[in-house]
């Protein structure tokens, strides 16, 4: 019989910020950092974007394609901003899935949804993008906005994505990328001085907003997340930069 190694196996580890974890343990400290500030995240989005984040969603909708009475899941919906939009252009005869691994974003959500009389055409799931809890070919248009640079194996929720969606359907990422040189300096500045310190000073939480600044610096860039929506098996996947680069949709199709 062979003997036991001594030799410690190393554990396999992630980004988290700029700080390396444990792969399992991921997904739990992002969730502390969303328990953390989903009673002020719409409100903190108004601060730091200067209401900006409303126009960039405002373009994913508007580029969305979906009909009345399509089926979408709005991933990492959080607190609700697209769904509200896509539920009033599917109807009655069409639902939202409303999903987020997180419960109190979830429940933020929901709450913010109900105040606007929003309820018919909408399912709240507590979901895992990497494990999406939908048949195959369940949707024709799937959205995550802000969402994907959270998740820890991306390749993986892509690739879950594209099983849910149905042939012929379509995915739209907005995330934060890489803006342009020019004002890189300036979006540094903003990014790991003010944003703590508005974090403390308006959700008395500056350590998880310096964790948003930094997991934006991690996420592939625009031609890498390209590359790998493309692997994931999508066709005729593209992006759009907005704000010079300092947000950028991506699409990409099943057919």
């Amino acid at each position: 019989m062979g003997e036991k190694s001594d030799i410690p196996v190393e554990k396999e580890t992630t980004d988290f910020g700029y700080r390396k974890v444990p792969v399992e343990e991921k997904a739990r400290h992002v969730a502390s950092v969303f328990d953390s500030v989903a009673g002020k995240y719409d409100l903190m989005n108004d601060v730091m974007s200067l209401g900006i984040h409303r126009i960039w969603k405002r373009i994913v909708i508007e580029t969305s394609g979906v009909r009345r009475g399509q089926q979408v899941l709005d991933l990492a919906g959080g607190t609700g901003d697209l769904t509200r939009s896509l539920s009033r252009i599917t109807g009655p005869s069409g639902n939202v899935v409303l999903a987020d691994i997180n419960h109190n974003m979830l429940r933020e959500g929901r709450g913010r949804l109900i105040d606007h009389g929003i309820t018919g055409n909408v399912l709240f799931v507590q979901a895992n993008a990497e494990q999406l809890p939908f048949p195959d070919n369940s949707f024709h248009c799937i959205t995550i906005a802000f969402g994907l640079r959270n998740v820890t194996d991306k390749q993986t929720a892509l690739q879950s994505m594209y099983r849910v969606l149905k042939p012929a359907g379509r995915l739209l990422i907005l995330e934060f990328s890489r803006p342009v040189a020019a004002i890189r300096p300036l979006y540094d500045l903003y990014s790991f001085k003010i944003m703590p310190l508005m974090g403390r000073l308006i959700a008395s939480d500056a350590d998880s907003y310096r964790y948003l600044a930094e997991s934006i610096r991690m996420h592939p860039d625009q031609e890498k997340l390209k590359g790998m929506i493309d692997k994931a098996g999508f066709e005729d996947c593209s992006y759009q930069n907005l704000s010079g680069g300092i947000v950028a949709i991506h699409r990409g199709y099943k057919f």
